[in-house]
């Protein structure tokens, strides 16, 4: 499968600037990010697009930019959002919580809480407030922000009981005490770790689904929230230019949910069956992205380049780290982090002396520092996979990055 487009599609995209030299040529490149970039918005304008513009049926944002740099984008307002609820609305383990009106509770990155509040305040045409209170941070009827603040692993008793207290809010607005928990496992991890320290746990709400969707989320914290919590927990797969693409069911499985959109997995290095997606989609008629790479790595059940048998989604390629066994993703390490140190909460992998040296820093969901055995087995897992002799480093705290996600990779720092 080359994945060029097909003859209905290349019609849709004819008058789209940027794609009119693949047009003459009859065939289409893999579509990078710079050139997305390279003359935004002139290599996206047709008069449809001027015209749902000025009527404000398209709207300009960024990406992003967790990992990569921002990307401007053109999309239909509530773009995501509304992939988001469609998505949740037909999975097959949680769709009844969409159609009892269950409400959204949000537990990911304060940049998150603070679009909101400023979305609200220029609606209400003023300043958004430093600290924005439980109304400014309702994204719509169904969808309430938590978070305040930047490292969850900083937050306070305050802040918890606070979170605690706005999710029961929350709960009782539905009729029968239910509602659904949207997050980042990270920080849904987090929170309960700290409800439990702090005896709070019996005062958690007990969602009735759960869906983590904004960053790769490691096998030992997956597990965390699976022993703790008695509802389906869904993984989502998607960007903010594309929407969502994947879903997991409640045991883990991948199934594809390309409406309008396609997928194509090209090898990241020469007989690798690590796969970069490129993802061809027309559902964002505003920006429809052509053979686009989006930038996420993945392998798959088998080993073949087949998009309906992912079996993991394993971190970005810009974050791949070279070893002489070939390149290694972020999911790869958290594969042998998983099955030698279950009890490893964070994790970063610094690359140090030019690249010659590895040092793991980790904490752990009870405090300690690993036992010898284990130590050893990581260690010895580590250097078999990236090629590298490595150390590993217990910390208290790994401070979370500028954006709200973990780097799970640091060079030479």
């Amino acid at each position: 499968m080359d994945g060029q487009p097909t003859a209905g599609v290349v019609e849709q995209i004819r008058d789209i600037p940027i794609y009119r030299a693949s047009i003459e040529r009859g065939h289409f490149p893999v579509l990078e990010k710079p050139e997305i970039a390279d003359g935004f918005p002139d290599n996206w304008m047709t008069p449809a697009l001027e015209k749902a513009l000025e009527a404000g049926e398209a709207e300009f944002v960024l990406s992003t930019g967790t990992n990569h740099a921002r990307m401007q984008i053109i999309r239909p307002p509530y773009f995501l959002l509304n992939s988001y609820y469609r998505l949740w609305s037909e999975h097959p383990d949680i769709s009844g919580t969409w159609e009892q009106g269950c409400r959204r509770v949000s537990l990911t990155t304060v940049l998150a809480t603070e679009h909101v509040a400023r979305v609200n305040a220029r609606k209400r045409g003023a300043e958004p407030s430093p600290v924005p209170d439980l109304d400014d941070r309702r994204l719509d009827e169904r969808t309430l922000y938590l978070n305040l603040r930047l490292d969850p692993a900083l937050w306070t008793r305050e802040d918890v009981e606070r979170m605690l207290g706005e999710i029961e809010t929350a709960r009782r607005e539905h009729p029968e005490g239910r509602y659904h928990l949207d997050c980042s496992g990270y920080h849904l991890a987090h929170l309960v770790h700290k409800a439990r320290a702090w005896g709070l746990w019996e005062d958690f709400p007990r969602p009735d689904s759960i869906i983590h969707a904004y960053e790769y989320t490691p096998a030992n914290v997956r597990r965390y929230l699976h022993e703790h919590f008695d509802c389906p927990v869904i993984d989502l797969f998607g960007s903010t230019e594309l929407g969502y693409l994947y879903y997991s069911d409640r045991h883990g499985r991948y199934r594809p949910y390309l409406d309008k959109m396609s997928v194509e997995l090209i090898p990241v290095a020469p007989g690798s069956t690590l796969y970069s997606l490129i993802v061809s989609s027309v559902r964002n008629p505003y920006m429809p992205l052509i053979r686009y790479r989006s930038g996420d790595c993945a392998r798959t059940l088998d080993g073949t380049p087949d998009p309906t048998k992912i079996s993991s989604f394993c971190g970005r390629e810009k974050e791949l780290l070279a070893a002489p066994d070939g390149p290694v993703a972020q999911g790869d390490l958290d594969e042998r982090i998983s099955a030698a140190a279950p009890g490893i909460f964070l994790h970063q992998l610094r690359v140090e002396d030019g690249g010659t040296t590895a040092r793991l820093l980790y904490t752990t969901f009870d405090g300690d520092p690993l036992g010898q055995a284990q130590s050893a087995a990581l260690e010895r897992g580590v250097r078999e996979l990236t090629g590298l002799p490595c150390a590993l480093e217990h910390r208290e705290h790994i401070p979370i990055g500028k954006s709200g996600k973990y780097a799970w990779l640091a060079r030479d720092l």
